[in-house]
């Protein structure tokens, strides 16, 4: 119980302090934001404070947080070190920087933010990557609920109906404007998927029938099979630091009525994230006497959550945390094919003041996603947890580039950089859905995670060593002259 407390209160720590650094990093300042110069009333809509942070925080905690935690949770309580530091240091300064820098451009796609930072040919690579992503995490976040959906329905073979009723309610929501369905009753459910993550962590708490284990006691991995690194890192997704939440962003980049607020609304948010994801991690830990017994339960499935909700808060309470956990992934469902149609209306400059050009793009993301609803679960998990991590460091990557170019702290996002891209490339050289069905030998590709970020900040050096070169010519040309 000690480790769990102690870590909320780091992760409290770091937004008051380590969020400030950053903000300060940035400086925000008083102009007028894209809201308001650009307001169309579907996109850009000026909303306040506390309903673009909780709408961001339903945004970017989908299955992430719940999911990702519990699946982290089989290698032990280490999973706390990743969480806090994650999001401290990479996640939220991530999520900051990527809501940010779409605010001071004008409200553009993750994918445009990219190209301007990192070149002509990665913004196209990004736009292809981005869209395949969040049409995966539509899907992602269309079966763990109806899932959970069927469960408290009279039958339990329901799930493909419900999961068709969801794909209707996300076609609705990704067409309208986004006042009249996500700036109206997302608030409400931001409140209570809070409301449902402090029920669950309280009663670890409170309660003498839950035991929670001690880091300093299971300071080492407990997976019966995979080695913590970098299979954790990836598996925890969005509870430590997120690609997904990189396409999110702009969607509140598009409603922030002061840029002061950036602080509260993304490096925020994202803190909050990691709370939820701690408690559920904490849940997993608890919940199962071992990891292989919580590794047979299913680990992030839907009756695992199920389980814990009805053994930590009873039948009405229980109930009472599902819906908030069923509300949590379809929020974010709905969000990411947005962001999708926003990603391809920005790519063709297609105008989405006109409902016929909306109508357009939603049916086909729809229809996509609609395709991959048939495959199965854990394989596109899989693959959204390594694309969802490869993109976050590509994001890292832009960051880092755009502090440079303007004389700004860069380290603050080339160190997260550099160590995302060593999992990364790590996790794609072992793990068997990627190279590792060659059976690749794990110290190999540890070895070649390693060379590929030493490349990547090499490149980055000359990169910076070529822009002080530039600069100085050109300021001696000035002064000739």
């Amino acid at each position: 119980m000690v480790t769990f407390l102690l870590s909320i209160v780091l992760l409290i720590v770091g937004y008051i302090f380590y969020g400030r650094f950053i903000e300060n990093a940035f400086g925000p300042d008083q102009r007028k934001t894209v809201a308001f110069v650009k307001m169309d009333n579907v996109d850009y809509v000026p909303l306040p404070l506390w309903k673009t942070y909780l709408i961001q925080l339903l945004n970017i905690a989908g299955t992430g947080p719940i999911f990702g935690a519990l699946s982290g949770a089989i290698f032990g309580p280490i999973v706390y070190i990743w969480i806090v530091f994650g999001c401290i240091f990479a996640g939220a300064v991530h999520d900051y920087f990527c809501g940010m820098l779409s605010e001071r451009n004008g409200g553009v796609s993750v994918s445009e933010i990219v190209g301007q930072y990192l070149g002509k040919s990665m913004k196209n690579v990004m736009r292809v990557f981005s869209v395949i992503l969040l049409v995966m995490c539509g899907v992602v976040f269309t079966k763990g609920p109806a899932d959970l959906i069927a469960r408290l329905t009279p039958s339990k073979n329901d799930t493909e109906l419900w999961a068709i009723i969801v794909m209707i309610y996300y076609f609705i929501a990704t067409f309208v404007p986004i006042n009249k369905i996500i700036g109206k009753i997302y608030p409400i459910f931001g409140i209570c998927l809070l409301i449902m993550a402090f029920g669950v962590g309280g009663v670890m708490v409170i309660s003498p029938e839950f035991n929670m284990p001690e880091l300093w006691d299971n300071m080492y991995n407990q997976h019966p099979a995979l080695p913590w690194w970098p299979f954790m890192l990836i598996t925890v997704a969005c509870g430590a630091i997120s690609g997904f939440h990189a396409t999110q962003s702009p969607l509140m980049a598009r409603c922030l009525a002061d840029e002061r607020q950036g602080r509260k609304v993304f490096y925020g948010a994202m803190i909050s994230e990691g709370v939820i994801a701690l408690v559920w991690a904490a849940a997993g830990v608890t919940c199962y006497e071992t990891r292989q017994a919580l590794l047979d339960a299913g680990s992030g499935c839907s009756n695992v959550v199920y389980d814990i909700c009805m053994r930590t808060m009873g039948n009405i309470g229980g109930f009472i945390a599902i819906l908030g956990i069923i509300v949590c992934p379809i929020s974010s469902g709905d969000t990411a094919y947005r962001s999708a149609r926003l990603i391809v209306a920005d790519w063709f400059k297609i105008n989405q003041s006109n409902w016929r050009n909306r109508l357009l793009i939603t049916t086909v993301l729809l229809t996509a996603g609609e395709l991959i609803l048939n495959l199965d679960y854990t394989t596109v998990w899989r693959y959204f947890s390594f694309s969802n991590q490869a993109l976050a460091t590509i994001v890292l990557w832009a960051e880092s580039v755009y502090l440079l170019n303007n004389k700004k702290n860069y380290f603050i996002t080339v160190i997260p950089a550099i160590f995302m891209s060593v999992v990364v490339i790590t996790y794609f050289m072992i793990a068997p859905e990627c190279l590792g069905h060659l059976n690749v030998p794990y110290e190999f590709g540890v070895c070649i995670g390693m060379v590929f970020a030493i490349i990547l900040m090499f490149l980055f050096i000359m990169y910076k060593y070529k822009n002080s070169k530039r600069k100085l010519f050109s300021l001696r040309g000035i002064s000739k002259r």
